[in-house]
């Protein structure tokens, strides 16, 4: 007896013996046919009488007896036959309860899934030709009335069905389910704004494995993805405009989000007053001057000259409403405008929606505040390089030992200025002092630290100290600054001196002889009359405010014409590198080398800065170049006398003869009056040996140096005093004068012009 697609099948005769049984009626229940055949039917029954009673029905459930004594429940079917002799017969068709039930249940779920249209349902074949579905698949006309047999690309725009089969084809070959994939959706006769479908595809396979098809669930998801786009653009304007501190910078950006972001074109117009960092208000006219300061996407056909924007351009957000789909939104920040964004959209885009306006408007008022940032940035920018610059010295000086040339660049960053400085600083003895130095911190409190610690330092060079001493000294101030800075200065940001780095560098012009000493601060560059560079042997001392611990000096011998380069560490750690110092001062020193420095000393020093910040600048630069000029030996005159009274007529004599060669005859006479009383007071309260010299530049100096440490001073003598004048003399002679000490004692100094001034009566 042949098995019935797998059901289990009995042949029962009229007796109701059983006189078939299907392999499949073995499997079912264990029994091979020699033990059923021949036996009653009723003898299979588990209850056995009380079960025979149903096998009258046509169809019905029973329990049966199994091989191993269980008992099984099954769904079963009678169908009468007829013998060939006229007898009874009965075909028993049998199966599993639970199976018949689960099969119950995928019709009703199969037919009401088909029934339903909330959520679309699609057959396809393995050709990807639609066999079923269960809605019209999308709300737009155009599409067959009956959908069996096409294909998507015969009513779908073709980028639209290549991309939804694609997916589909994708399922069939890997057998791997697709899960909420995003698909835009367009027919061929309404190609406007797509629809967005979110599809969900499973390959369907028979029992045996062959390939069926693949069906496709699908919803509308329009809506969310706007909202998800909506969120995604403000998002990214939110964290692209409150990246800069520039007002350039944070327009572009904002433009650069809207595009594609709302639209095919965005115009960003700003308050011209934004960009000097001042509050924009409307003229007395009500309108208010704006720059086009960042556009995205190619200018429409309705694109209009820029001019100042009026009362209704700066209030509430509004959408065009005729013409080509386009809408603007004030920048408005702290109760002030700042100037109007507008987006627009091409015909084919389709026109915007109140959220849409409502998503501008956000992201305008986001923008805005960015923008006043920037602004307020840029005010206090511009006040820390102007102070900065207010506390520094001209960019290019002359003086007798040395031509120099600066370069400060800022940086740009969102800390704002530093605290670099530099400094050059006249001498006696036509000497020079160099300076550059570093605080630690930006902004307005950085170039206020700078400004104490500069006027600080001019103040300690006044006194002629080695250049040791004046750090041992600075570094005595900067940590008395700690220690008088209040709470509230640290809680407001006030930059901390003891950050603070310096280098102090004394050039003599007559000996020719160069001492430095360094706080923390990288040496000095030397490049010699041939381009070779070295960096001077300093060894640094500790940071200013550090305290407790020595500084050295370090002394070199220059050539004429040699150039001393000062600089601070935001040359040395930007540009190629990386941070790296003793990278830096192998570049700077490259650069110094190839460098034009017998030429514009102020060019080359523009050129050395832009190739080393080429990368961006992380911290303030400042560069000082020194040319160095030597004062010919021509030009000095120096003697040596004992401590004898009867010695100061022969220095007369011999400073009149030193004068007359120089032709100076026009100040021989104050020249002798200044030494007699230098070097009578010499003589009377240091002993000797005395040594007297004189130093042509671009003024006459005359200089008296005894073994005695102790300092002059000026006082007013009285009518009946016999002495005491001799200072007061010299002052009222000279333009000015001064004293330092010396490691062998003191230098009592004095300077003249080379043109005395004329007489007045």
């Amino acid at each position: 007896m042949p098995n019935i697609d797998g059901v289990a099948a009995a042949l029962v005769d009229g007796d109701g013996r059983v006189v078939g049984w299907t392999s499949a009626a073995e499997h079912l229940l264990g029994l091979p046919a020699d033990q059923v055949t021949g036996r009653p039917a009723a003898d299979l029954l588990a209850d056995g009488a009380g079960d025979a009673r149903a096998l009258g029905r046509r169809t019905g459930a029973v329990r049966l007896r199994t091989g191993d004594g269980a008992s099984l429940e099954v769904a079963y079917q009678v169908l009468p036959l007829a013998g060939e002799h006229g007898e009874v017969r009965a075909l028993v068709l049998a199966t599993p309860a639970d199976t018949v039930a689960r099969r119950r249940q995928d019709e009703a779920f199969t037919r009401e899934l088909f029934l339903q249209d909330r959520l679309g349902l699609a057959f396809f074949d393995t050709d990807l030709r639609l066999l079923r579905t269960n809605t019209h698949l999308l709300p737009y006309t155009g599409l067959p009335t009956h959908l069996a047999g096409h294909r998507l690309g015969d009513f779908l725009q073709p980028a639209d069905a290549a991309a939804a089969e694609a997916v589909l084809r994708g399922v069939l070959v890997s057998g791997e389910p697709v899960v909420r994939a995003e698909l835009p959706i367009r027919t061929l006769d309404d190609p406007g704004p797509a629809v967005v479908m979110e599809v969900q595809a499973f390959r369907l396979q028979a029992p045996d494995g062959t390939l069926i098809g693949v069906t496709a669930l699908f919803g509308d998801v329009t809506e969310l993805h706007r909202y998800r786009r909506r969120a995604d653009v403000l998002h990214r304007a939110t964290a692209a405009v409150g990246g800069s501190l520039s007002v350039v910078g944070t327009a572009e950006d904002l433009a650069g989000v809207l595009v594609p972001g709302l639209g095919g074109r965005a115009e960003v117009d700003i308050a011209e007053a934004v960009f000097t960092g001042d509050e924009p208000a409307p003229g007395a006219d009500g309108l208010l001057a704006v720059r086009r300061t960042a556009t995205a996407g190619p200018p429409g056909p309705d694109a209009r000259p820029l001019g100042p924007l009026g009362p209704e351009h700066l209030g509430r957000p509004a959408a065009a409403t005729t013409g080509p789909p386009s809408m603007s939104a004030p920048l408005h920040a702290r109760g002030g405008p700042l100037g109007r964004v507008t987006v627009r959209r091409g015909e084919d885009e389709g026109p915007y929606e109140d959220e849409d306006l409502e998503l501008l408007r956000e992201i305008a008022a986001r923008a805005a505040l960015a923008l006043d940032n920037a602004r307020r940035y840029t005010r206090e920018h511009r006040a820390a390089v102007g102070l900065q610059r207010s506390l520094l010295p001209p960019a290019e000086t002359v003086v007798p030992a040395a031509t120099t040339a600066s370069v400060y660049r800022p940086t740009d960053t969102a800390t704002g200025v530093g605290g670099d400085w530099f400094d050059v600083i006249p001498l006696s003895g036509a000497r020079v002092a160099l300076v550059a130095g570093d605080v630690v911190g930006h902004g307005l409190q950085a170039s206020a630290t700078m400004g104490r610690l500069r006027t600080a330092v001019r103040t300690l060079a006044d006194l002629d100290l080695e250049p040791d001493e004046l750090l041992v000294h600075l570094d005595d101030l900067v940590s008395q600054l700690v220690v008088e800075g209040s709470e509230e200065e640290r809680e407001r940001g006030v930059a901390d001196p003891s950050g603070a780095t310096c280098v102090y560098a004394v050039y003599d012009p007559v000996s020719g002889i160069c001492q430095a000493a360094s706080a923390g601060h990288p040496p000095p560059a030397l490049v010699h009359p041939g381009g070779r560079v070295e960096y001077l042997p300093v060894n640094p001392g500790p940071p200013l405010g550090v305290g407790g611990l020595p500084f050295e000096t370090a002394e070199c011998a220059l050539r004429a014409g040699s150039v001393l380069a000062l600089y601070t560490d935001g040359l040395i750690e930007g540009g190629g590198s990386g941070g790296d110092l003793d990278e830096g001062m192998a570049q700077l020193a490259a650069r110094l080398g190839e460098a034009d420095l017998g030429g514009d000393l102020a060019a080359a020093g523009r050129a050395i800065v832009a190739e080393m910040s080429t990368a961006g600048l992380s911290d303030d630069v400042t560069l000082l170049l020194a040319r160095l000029h030597p004062v010919p030996a021509a030009d000095t005159a120096v003697w040596t006398i004992d401590a004898d009274p009867s010695a100061v007529a022969g220095v007369r004599e011999a400073a009149t003869r030193a004068l007359e060669g120089w032709g100076l005859d026009a100040l021989v006479f104050t020249t002798e009056l200044v030494l007699s009383e230098l070097v009578t007071n010499a003589i009377r309260y240091a002993g000797g040996p005395v040594m007297v010299r004189l130093i042509r530049s671009s003024v006459l100096t005359c200089e008296v140096s005894d073994p005695s440490s102790t300092q002059p001073r000026m006082r007013r003598a009285r009518l009946t005093d016999e002495g005491g004048r001799g200072l007061y003399l010299v002052a009222q002679l000279t333009e000015r004068w001064g004293s330092r000490y010396t490691r062998n004692g003191k230098t009592i100094w004095a300077e003249q012009p080379l043109e005395p001034p004329p007489l007045s009566w």
